[in-house]
């Protein structure tokens, strides 16, 4: 299993960022292996992770037309700078508590 871990400085998020970021993780999903999703936003940071089952899987929805329109939006409207990492997990740890 691998994760992608995209950092990114905010310029400003509209309308159509919400709109796009919406459609981008249900591609991701529903077409091309993405397992998991989680983003959040603080001040002018987001941070957001997605959980592959392989680098293959990666590639593919790295290359897909719509996503790469929207690195463009991001690069030109939405962020100053990010950063992207791509990491193999080597272990998971999970717990369940009932309160």
């Amino acid at each position: 299993m691998y994760a992608v871990i995209f950092h990114a400085e905010i310029a400003q998020l509209d309308d159509e960022y919400f709109a796009t970021a919406k459609q981008m993780r249900e591609l991701a999903m529903t077409h091309y292996g993405c397992v998991n999703f989680v983003a959040t936003t603080e001040g002018s940071r987001e941070i957001a992770i997605s959980y592959w089952p392989s680098l293959d899987h990666i590639k593919l929805w790295k290359q897909n037309s719509d996503h790469l329109r929207a690195q463009q939006q991001g690069k030109s409207r939405w962020y100053k700078s990010y950063k992207v990492e791509v990491v193999e997990l080597l272990r998971t740890y999970e717990s369940t508590f009932s309160h």
